[in-house]
This record gives structure tokens, sequence and C-alpha cells, in this order.
């Protein structure tokens, strides 16, 4: 999606990885006027004037996808307002988070819904409470979902809105506004209808109406961060990773052969698995939704004890290949249910 306005291409842009990590957050002076995140934001504009809602979120790049409680508006990941930050995410985590035009819609339409719950005040009024429950609930520090439940929408990966009762209004709303989605008919027999009908009489009721919170507070903005690039993914590493025991050894030796006169000449499992690195990442992040580093790490320290095991890949490749990718999927969704608390309402 071509931007509005042509942003100049700053200094930093041709530095290489390890000097852009050198630089404050603060110091990039990135903005939101004049790039894609402009063009998506004037399209959320679209779809909710669409829909009838006079409401307006206000955004700001800060250092994740966050909506803070009260506030009606949401934070955007400063990596996603200049190319260059995309690459060097992807370098550093593996994937960019919203980093297409249909997955950046997709988390916009979701923090947007928080921004609205706070904006009006929805999580007091009753009926709100009985069709998704109590803000009020502790987020969890791990959930379990059930892939084939059919209360909850399904709209962002892990099945989020089994997480927390606000998740599930913020994947409901999300789904809900979403053009052509036709929610009618795909959720026609999930007892989930009975939350989407119930925003599209919410939404009827308050469209017009004037916010009942107005704060436009921006928190943790990009322009005061002081940490360097460097800093914040260190700390973002250590968030999404996963801090497992050695715990691999019994289930990778299911899948692989140890080291004898027999099976010397196979390859070691610890290259095979570097040799299918990018296609094994591929396949579990597909089925899990999971985050692409939170797998990256899981499977390095796996091929570090494939390493220290002396294990060897005997057998058909394409077979040990979807074995290993059960596996890996196991310990992902493992890590899925033992993940840290977020600090904010947040994807």
């Amino acid at each position: 999606m071509a931007s509005r306005t042509r942003v100049p291409r700053p200094a930093w842009a041709k530095l290489s990885n390890t000097d852009l990590l050198q630089l404050r957050i603060k110091d990039l002076g990135l903005r939101l006027e004049g790039t894609w995140l402009e063009d998506a934001m004037a399209e959320l504009d679209d779809e909710l004037a669409e829909k009838g809602i006079r409401f307006r979120p206000h955004v700001w790049l800060s250092d994740e996808w966050f909506s803070p409680s009260g506030v009606p508006g949401f934070a955007i990941p400063f990596y996603l307002a200049h190319p260059r930050l995309m690459r060097l995410e992807r370098t550093q985590m593996h994937a960019v988070e919203g980093g297409t035009w249909a997955d950046l819609l997709r988390i916009v339409r979701h923090e947007t819904a928080h921004a609205i719950q706070h904006a009006y005040a929805l999580q007091r009024r009753k009926r709100y409470q009985q069709t998704f429950g109590l803000s009020s609930t502790k987020y969890p520090e791990y959930y379990r979902p059930n892939p084939s439940s059919r209360r909850f929408v399904q709209h962002l990966p892990l099945w989020y809105a089994q997480s927390h009762p606000d998740e599930d209004f913020a994947e409901t709303f999300a789904v809900w506004v979403k053009p052509r989605s036709d929610w009618r008919r795909r959720y026609a027999d999930w007892p989930a209808l009975r939350k989407l009908e119930y925003v599209d009489e919410l939404m009827e009721e308050i469209g017009a109406e004037r916010p009942l919170v107005k704060d436009r507070q921006k928190v943790e903005p990009a322009h005061a961060i002081k940490r360097t690039l460097a800093e914040h993914y260190a700390w973002k590493k250590e968030k999404y990773g996963p801090h497992f025991p050695n715990i691999y050894d019994r289930d990778l030796k299911r899948v692989f052969a140890e080291t004898s006169p027999e099976t010397r000449r196979a390859p070691t499992a610890a290259s095979f698995l570097s040799r299918e690195r990018a296609e094994i990442r591929r396949m579990v992040a597909k089925w899990t939704g999971e985050y692409a580093f939170t797998i990256d790490v899981v499977l390095t320290d796996m091929i570090g004890r494939c390493r220290e095991l002396k294990l060897r890949a005997v057998g058909r490749e394409r077979q040990l290949l979807l074995d290993f990718v059960v596996l890996l999927t196991a310990k992902t969704m493992h890590y899925l249910y033992s993940a840290k608390p977020r600090d904010w309402i947040a994807l």
C-alpha cells in the first residue's frame, strides 16, 4: 500500500545492523505521518464510518502493541514505521508482527476494540459482563485454548479470544467490523454468534454517541524511549524466549537414532535440522500461529541437544521432518501454556 506522503530517507537507514542497534529509539525520529501506518488508519476510519461509528482511536508509536487501561487509543510498534526497521525486526526476531497489510489491519481492528471499550466504559455494562465476562478478571499467566470451541470467534492466532474476557470482546469486534466478513453466515451454527449479535446491537446503540473518556494520553511513546535498539531486542528476546530445562532428550531419541557403528554414516540430527530449519519454523508457525522467535529458540535448544547427544537422522527424511515438526509443535504449545503475563492489555 503506497503511503500518501513521501518520507525522507533517514541517514540511519543506510547503517549496518551492528551500527543501527547502537541507536536509541527516541533518536530515530519516527512518526506515523506519511507512512503506510497512516494509510492503515485511514482504512480503519472508512471501516468505522461504514458501521456508523463516530469514535476514532488516537494512536502513537511505542515498543509494542498495547492499549492501556482507561485510554481510548493504542500503541503501534515503532519498527512498523520504516522498512529498514522492519528488516531489522525480522533479523532479530525472525518475524514482523503486523508486517503485511492484511496482518496490520487485523491487529488494528483488534486494538481499536480495546480503545472503544475504554472510551465508552463498556466493561461496566451488565449485558457486556453477561456476554463476555468481567474485565476485572485477572489476566492469567497462561491459558489453555480449546481449538475446537465454537463459543469464541477465530481472528488472531492462538485462539486469542479465549485468553481473557476483554480479548474475547476485542476479537469479536474485529470479526464484526471487518468489511465483507459475512459473520452471520460464517458463525451461523456457533454459540459465538450471540456475541457478534450483541456487538452489532451495541455499536448501533453507541455508534453516534460521544465517547465518555477523551484522554489523549500516549503511554511510553517512541520519542521518549531511551533504550538503544540493542537493549530493546535483548529485552524482547528475554520476554518472548522460553526457558525450558533440558527435557527434550527422551522425545528426541524417539525421532532420531543414537550414534552407533550402524548409524554413523547417517547425517547428524543437528545438521539435518539446521538444513531444514526454515521449513520447520514455517510449518510450526502455520500450525500454531506462535511467535516465530519463540519457535526458533526452542528449535535452537533442540538442535543443541541433538548435537550433545550425538543423534543421527536415520530413515526417510520426509518422515523425520514431519515427526520432528509434531514434537516441536507440542513443545511450542507448552510454552504457550506457561507464557509470561503481559504488562498491558495487548495483542
